[in-house]
């Protein structure tokens, strides 16, 4: 059985991997214009591949541009033609040894201002959520999104979807906390964020930002783990 210390490695050390991919995805320009969303979505798959050896993935892998940035998780927009001046963001959900991580960042191409400002305010929101965890040792998953709105708020963006982030662990997660209200940083969730799982360990979250300018058609994402790292 593996320890609490040892879960948190093996967690933060899947993310370090996640985070060394997205690094390479950058560095490789594969995020660029003329390309399909699709097709960018199975060249990280493949260079994942490359750089890890052959790689799964607990949930679709997600690379979207544009007007379909707006779209939440569940959805899947017709793929599309990334632009010149466009945003993009990628979410993807690797397993590295059996152990899961949920990664996503965006990328702007151009030098469209207001897209600029979106992809710089993701993970000052992602960081001041995180401190707001931080703070409190009693946090529930409902005051936790409330917080969340209200910083995007504060910077003129709101968030995209229901939820704002969900556990995360050794795969596949889904089967130990299926996917009640409890399971997810979301309005509705009076649990406490620190708690044991159902199967008595530690939850450990992943926090995601999706923020959106519903008036201008775009929006921007940024995921990593909450409570390690």
């Amino acid at each position: 059985m593996n320890t609490e210390l040892d879960r948190a490695a093996r967690l933060l050390d899947a993310q370090d991997k996640a985070a060394e991919l997205f690094a390479e995805v950058e560095a490789r320009k594969l995020v660029a214009p003329g390309e399909g969303e699709r097709a960018v979505s199975d060249r990280i798959r493949d260079l994942a591949n490359e750089l890890f050896g052959p790689t799964r993935h607990w949930h679709k892998r997600i690379v979207r541009s544009g007007p379909n940035t707006l779209h939440p998780y569940k959805e899947n927009p017709p793929d599309r033609i990334i632009g010149r001046d466009d945003i993009a963001f990628a979410d993807f959900g690797p397993v590295f040894e059996e152990w899961e991580a949920d990664f996503g960042r965006t990328f702007v191409l151009g030098d469209d201002p207001d897209k600029l400002r979106l992809r710089d305010d993701l993970p000052e929101v992602f960081a001041a959520g995180r401190r707001a965890f931080e703070a409190d040792p009693d946090i529930t998953g409902a005051a936790l999104h409330a917080e969340v709105a209200r910083l995007a708020a504060t910077r003129g963006w709101e968030l995209g979807g229901w939820h704002a982030g969900h556990p995360v662990g050794e795969f596949p997660h889904e089967k130990i906390d299926g996917a009640d209200i409890e399971s997810y940083i979301a309005p509705g969730n009076a649990t406490r964020l620190r708690r044991p799982d159902r199967a008595g360990r530690a939850c450990h979250w992943i926090l995601e930002i999706h923020l959106i300018d519903r008036e201008h058609g775009f929006g921007g994402f940024h995921e990593e783990l909450l409570d390690l790292g």
